[in-house]
């Protein structure tokens, strides 16, 4: 490596990858990550104490990690540093990184390399601020950025293909090409699980069902199948803000949505899916119902945004057929080749048998259609960090690390060189 500073295997590199929904963070070279928690963070405004007869100022008390999250604190905002994948509150993303080095690797800064990965629209002058926090502020002995489908290709064993990612709050389809994001095919559509938990409270809504986070119920017993349920609520519970009563109701829809939702292998027709067997679900204050057709309805979403009024968001299989589309003629089979699927929202049961129907439709005679969905929902969810500790654990790779003598000599334009 140049400059001689980092010793390549002598010290273990860490991996973290920041999501909408969570943060990943672990050690290269490992299968899972070592700690995952929200990327949601309590803010609670607390008063300090005066100080010599000056006024106290309101300050902010940040909690982390889910139990942190999900306890009921008055005036506690549930706030996010990332805004569509690319870090926008840099003090909140401090303190974040703080606590994932203190509680979640438990780990120095300064002894481990440090892989990040990011999206593949991220921008230039943000790329650059995060070289310059990592080795300004956390004195990191060498960084590089990766792209997150570039990641996920790497985990799947591909250097080449379309990477289709459905998270918490997008749906993306990226063109990787040898190793390197084709900028021009990047499709973008705001189809994602928080689009999929509005659908979840429309089912509730018409059926008349209250959803009751579990926080609020102190005991409960068991209803008779569509009964009312009963069940005592929690006495002295503070007086919590409405952005964090949004979060519980999701904390508790996306539950359901795991447990419940399923795919049709064809378009979805009401007469259709009433013949489809029912799923049995329990709510936290007792109640329970077997689904039937609502939990194809609100699934099809993904796939065919027009059953929602007034919607022109493009539908899965659109947004990967557009990317492909907008790459050169000559490498459209070699992407067809290679569908990588990635995201939690790609779990819903029937997703890739679905996506290959509607695909197979869509590409030409001569191209060779192949979805890559790994089983295990751990690598389907966590397909960037996994393929960046693959990553970063090579030997080749040690000299593409920015080290601290690179940083000090070129600053932080050198991520733009070196990480492309």
């Amino acid at each position: 490596m140049s400059g001689g500073i980092y010793g390549g295997d002598e010290v273990g590199a860490l991996v973290i990858d920041i999501g909408s929904h969570s943060v990943r963070a672990g050690y290269a070279g490992e299968d899972c990550p070592k700690s995952v928690f929200p990327t949601h963070v309590g803010s609670q405004a607390i008063e300090e104490m005066e100080v010599e007869g000056e006024e106290s100022k309101p300050t902010k008390k940040l909690h982390f990690g889910t139990s942190a999250l999900l306890t009921p604190r008055k005036d506690t905002e549930i706030v996010t540093p990332v805004l569509d994948g690319m870090i926008e509150d840099w003090d909140l993303f401090e303190s974040m990184l703080d606590y994932t080095y203190k509680r979640g690797l438990h780990s120095e800064s300064n002894l481990h390399p440090v892989l990040f990965s990011e999206p593949a629209w991220n921008a230039r002058n943000k790329r650059e601020k995060l070289t310059e926090v990592m080795f300004e502020k956390y004195n990191v002995p060498a960084f590089f950025l990766c792209k997150s489908p570039v990641l996920s290709a790497f985990a799947n064993g591909r250097s080449t293909g379309v990477v289709l990612d459905s998270g918490s709050t997008h749906t993306t389809a990226v063109p990787v090409h040898d190793g390197y994001v084709l900028k021009q095919g990047i499709v973008k559509s705001p189809l994602g699980g928080d689009f999929i938990l509005m659908q979840c409270r429309e089912v509730m809504k018409n059926l008349n069902i209250d959803v009751i986070p579990a926080y609020m119920i102190a005991s409960k017993k068991e209803a008779k199948e569509g009964g009312q349920p009963d069940w005592e609520k929690k006495k002295d519970l503070p007086e919590v803000t409405e952005s964090w009563k949004k979060y519980m109701m999701n904390y508790t829809l996306e539950d359901f949505a795991a447990s419940v939702l399923q795919l049709l292998d064809t378009p979805y027709i009401e007469q259709d899916a009433m013949g489809m067997p029912q799923c049995h679900y329990g709510f936290p204050n007792g109640y329970h119902q077997d689904f039937g057709h609502e939990r194809m309805k609100a699934a099809e979403a993904l796939f065919d945004p027009s059953l929602i009024q007034g919607n022109s968001m493009l539908g899965v299989p659109h947004v990967v057929s557009s990317s492909v589309g907008l790459c050169d003629v000559d490498i459209r089979l070699g992407l067809y080749s290679s569908v990588i699927v990635t995201g939690g929202n790609t779990l819903v049961q029937g997703f890739t048998d679905r996506l290959t129907a509607e695909l197979s439709n869509k590409t030409p005679p001569s191209a060779k259609l192949k979805i890559i969905a790994p089983t295990n929902s751990i690598e389907r969810k966590f397909s960037p960090w996994i393929g960046g500790s693959i990553l970063a654990s090579l030997g080749t790779f040690q000299q593409m690390w920015i080290s601290k003598q690179e940083y000090e000599e070129a600053g932080k334009s050198s991520v733009e060189r070196k990480c492309p």
